[in-house]
């Protein structure tokens, strides 16, 4: 276990799982002992999405009452302040992330823009949710994108789609700026990401004169983010505007790779994790080399990256809490990374996506597929609880 001379002792689970009672301790070291198995992965993964088109209802209950109250913060906005106010007792903010997925339609689009804004709103009036999330392509379609990606002429009909797209990217990030409250837009699959980062630097352009509010994300698993984050801020600084940054490393690799083998071109992603690892933290270190001018996010499950964060935060001279340094976990994970970081004075948010339990299925399935499977979380999460549930004799 990796322990720092800044007293940032990750293996600490006594801090980590403070706000667990035992019997929620045992019943999450039980969650994950399952969700460390693969096939049982594979089995529940099928079983959620057999329950998510045939809407058994006694399914969604099973559902709620396991793996969605470990990664969800409730089926509404009401029901996340509970959740928000059990993080704020240990100096952990919250990210409002609307779950709900893969939405095609107008009125569904519409509907997910009217709830994000419905998330600023609530924010605006919480203390301790300085920050609202979403994804672009709950707002717009996927084939809009694709072909705006593509550089495709579009038809008068799609330019006028793309007209909507854009009043309501718009009109999400204009309530946020006069809300006082940031907006993270999430970033997607390689064909679809030139549109984002367009939309969102129009929104930069627009809405970050005096501060970051809006934030594009950048996955650092891609080998030309890092030159493309550069690019981004400088543009920024001479058009003069602040940068809002989210580092991530990456959520769709292995599609990713397929996409580029069945389709002829170079994959986009790094060949070895080292290179992700590499620049990502030269990402850091560029954002800290910039912080006055630019508001970021090192949001990450990887323990050596918020350490080096940490460190490089001392080593500078900065303070711990300036409100353009942020550390971000999602919600129902590495809490021995978020609650640690609390601990010692740094920002540190969790991710609390809510909705109902069947919009969030689609979320809920790739939360365990991912980190069974590719990143190894499970392992150490189970790892750690079980540490826990030892050292209080349980």
């Amino acid at each position: 276990m990796i322990k720092s001379p800044l007293k940032l002792d990750f293996s600490n689970t006594e801090i980590a799982f403070a706000g667990r009672s035992d019997s929620e301790l045992k019943k999450t070291t039980w969650l994950f002992k399952f969700m460390n198995s693969p096939f049982l992965v594979k089995f529940g993964s099928f079983f959620g999405i057999w329950i998510a088109r045939f809407k058994i209802p006694i399914g969604y209950q099973i559902i709620k009452h396991t793996i969605f109250e470990q990664f969800c913060g409730g089926t509404n906005l009401l029901e996340t302040q509970k959740t928000i106010d059990k993080l704020a007792e240990n100096n952990v903010l919250s990210v409002l992330d609307y779950g709900a997925e893969g939405k095609e339609t107008e009125k569904d689009l519409d509907f997910t823009m009217n709830e994000i804004i419905r998330a600023i709103d609530f924010a605006s009036l919480n203390d301790h949710v300085p920050v609202v999330s979403a994804k672009v392509t709950g707002i717009a379609r996927l084939g809009l994108l694709e072909k705006m990606n593509d550089g495709t002429k579009l038809t008068s009909k799609e330019e006028e789609e793309y007209t909507v797209v854009l009043k309501r990217i718009d009109a999400i990030c204009y309530n946020a700026k006069n809300k006082n409250v940031s907006i993270y837009l999430d970033a997607e699959e390689s064909w679809i990401q030139n549109s984002i980062d367009g939309l969102v630097e129009k929104m930069m352009q627009r809405y970050n004169k005096n501060n970051a509010v809006v934030y594009n994300t950048f996955q650092l698993y891609r080998n030309d983010r890092l030159s493309f984050l550069k690019k981004s801020f400088e543009k920024a600084e001479k058009e003069g505007y602040y940068f809002g940054a989210k580092l991530v490393r990456g959520a769709y690799m292995d599609k990713e790779r397929k996409r580029a083998l069945e389709t002829g071109y170079a994959s986009p992603i790094h060949n070895t994790k080292a290179e992700t690892d590499h620049d990502y933290n030269e990402a850091i270190k560029y954002c800290l080399g910039h912080y006055e001018k630019l508001g970021f996010c090192n949001a990450t499950h990887n323990q050596e990256s918020c350490l080096y964060m940490a460190e490089e935060i001392e080593n500078r001279g900065l303070k711990r809490n300036h409100p353009n340094l942020n550390f971000c976990q999602l919600y129902g994970m590495s809490d021995n990374l978020t609650f640690n970081l609390a601990k010692s004075g740094y920002n540190v948010a969790k991710y609390v996506p809510y909705g109902q339990v069947k919009d969030v299925v689609p979320y809920l399935i790739r939360r365990a597929q991912e980190n069974s499977s590719v990143t190894g979380d499970m392992s150490r999460e189970y790892s750690l609880l079980v540490a826990e549930a030892k050292r209080r004799g349980i």
